[in-house]
């Protein structure tokens, strides 16, 4: 089935995936490309639309971004452009931008002006809008007209006979409270989309891809992480395979309390996968021993991971296909904004494997964002229990201990962590954090418990929200809860005597520490 397709063009902005995730929101699908994409490209995928993404150049620049010259006379479909978009459509189609007397940046009121206008069609006269701008458009091109602005600022324009529609402010972002409303006025009463994409129709789809490009009799390996990601992509295939598919779960010692058991167990019991668990946790330890360095660390890690699911595989014999998680994310990642090559980078923890193994993947959810990929996960029937589990390294805990690895510090680490994972349930606030997680620390301080001195190790526990991991923010937990956290870990877990919050945002920080 050809679904309607929305062609977004990405000039650099950080919002670009989520003005991606705005118009699937609404049912309809779309693909991010960078900008330079050539226009008869974009025609050949028939799209119903065109949004020009914000972006960090001045359109100014000497080596600014900019659509191949002709562009809006090749494009026969609506274009929306957004920020950086408009200041390229104004100077692109004869109109003036300027760089502004000082950046705008945060909140604003945005006046929309009497008159016809399709994009604010049925909407306020005054909006609240996010803006990040340097420079804005002083004079609107011929056969355009200002259709909002913010004190003397032209804050949109349109040109109705050509199909061209401009905003300076981020309709995509929270912060401008009707900004779907704007995107749905684009999408639906000017490109006439009528919203076909479903997670429903994804299945059906994509079940259907899968059994045309395998063989009847070919067999399938899926390396399972115990994440949401490999999970969905497994049942996905097992929906159209079956037992073809040969699921390999591998214990590397650096999972959360209690994963291996309780995952393989949902694994075979509730999903009923053909799936074999491997603990070759005693492997990892040993390339692991005096390793301190995060990069030897990750490196030790995958290579002992392909040489174990390699083995694991050449007993199933003749496997043909690979089972990766890739989702939409990490293909645009892998695109180069300013070339025209594309390299798609090694994913998860089997980076590496096709080429060892020679074997074909099968990535079944590279279309997908992680809420969508949860929302197939759920008409799959998969468990919340996997659904909405914390993302998770692929090291595991290995970059959650600070300097070597030991078995020992991994059971301290999984029972402080474990700790803390549920309280967070039962003060309700799981679901409301992004990430949440402990770090052992290679720190040790004087402590007292009872009448003994104790002189014993530091974790550190980590909370972040955040809606896609790019960013983040220190989570604000109760302060009862961290005291409980605190009070349990050093109670219950023998061998840590002090807990301390880290209230670190990304940027500057990452989330994880290594």
């Amino acid at each position: 089935m050809q679904h309607e397709v929305i062609i977004i063009l990405d000039f650099g902005s950080q919002y670009t995936q989520l003005i991606a995730r705005r118009v699937r929101e609404q049912g309809v699908y779309c693909e991010i490309h960078p900008f330079h994409l050539a226009a008869d490209k974009i025609a050949a995928r028939k799209p119903k639309g065109v949004i020009l993404s914000g972006g960090p150049s001045s359109v100014t620049d000497e080596d600014a971004p900019r659509v191949e010259a002709g562009f809006y006379d090749k494009i026969d479909v609506p274009i929306l452009g957004i920020c950086y978009g408009m200041q390229m459509v104004a100077v692109d189609l004869g109109g003036r931008n300027e760089p502004a007397m000082r950046r705008e940046y945060g909140h604003a009121k945005v006046k929309v002006l009497s008159g016809a206008t399709r994009l604010f069609d049925e909407m306020p006269f005054e909006l609240d809008a996010w803006m990040s701008h340097g420079d804005h458009v002083t004079d609107v091109p011929p056969g355009f007209r200002k259709t909002a602005t913010t004190g003397d600022v032209i804050t949109a324009m349109e040109n109705d006979e050509r199909g061209i529609y401009c905003v300076q402010f981020h309709p995509e972002v929270a912060h401008t409270p009707l900004g779907k409303e704007v995107l749905r006025n684009f999408i639906f009463r000017i490109c006439g989309c009528k919203g076909d994409w479903t997670p429903a129709q994804f299945i059906t789809e994509e079940v259907e891809k899968i059994r045309q490009i395998v063989g009847p009799d070919d067999r399938v390996v899926c390396g399972l992480s115990g994440g949401v990601d490999s999970t969905v992509a497994a049942v996905l295939v097992q929906e159209a395979i079956g037992d073809r598919q040969h699921c390999i779960f591998v214990n590397n010692g650096l999972l959360r309390y209690r994963e291996f058991e309780d995952t393989l167990d949902v694994y075979k019991n509730n999903l009923h996968l053909n799936v074999t668990g491997v603990d070759a946790s005693t492997e990892f330890y040993k390339v692991l021993a005096d390793v301190v360095d995060p990069e030897k660390k990750r490196k030790a890690i995958g290579a002992k991971f392909i040489d174990v699911f390699d083995t694991e595989a050449k007993r199933i014999g003749d496997v043909k296909w690979l089972v990766q998680g890739t989702l939409y994310p990490d293909v645009i990642e892998s695109v180069s904004l300013r070339g025209s090559s594309v390299t798609i980078k090694s994913h998860h923890n089997v980076g590496g494997l096709p080429e060892k193994m020679n074997l074909k993947l099968i990535e079944p959810l590279r279309e997908l964002f992680k809420d969508e990929v949860r929302l197939i996960g759920k008409d799959l029937g998969i468990p919340d229990e996997i659904l909405q589990r914390h993302p998770f390294p692929g090291p595991g805990l290995g970059v959650r201990i600070l300097g070597d690895i030991t078995p020992e510090k991994v059971e301290l680490l999984q029972k402080a962590d474990k700790i803390f994972i549920e309280e967070l349930h039962n003060f309700g606030v799981y679901g409301e954090v992004w990430q949440a997680f402990a770090v052992l620390l290679p720190i040790q301080s004087v402590g007292v418990m009872g009448d003994f001195r104790t002189y014993e190790k530091t974790v550190a526990i980590r909370a972040v929200t955040s809606t896609d991991g790019m960013t983040a923010d220190w989570a604000r937990l109760p302060h009862d809860l961290l005291a409980k956290v605190s009070s349990r870990i050093t109670s219950e877990v023998r061998g840590i005597n002090r807990v301390v919050y880290d209230i670190s945002s990304k940027p500057p920080s990452t989330i994880e520490w290594e």
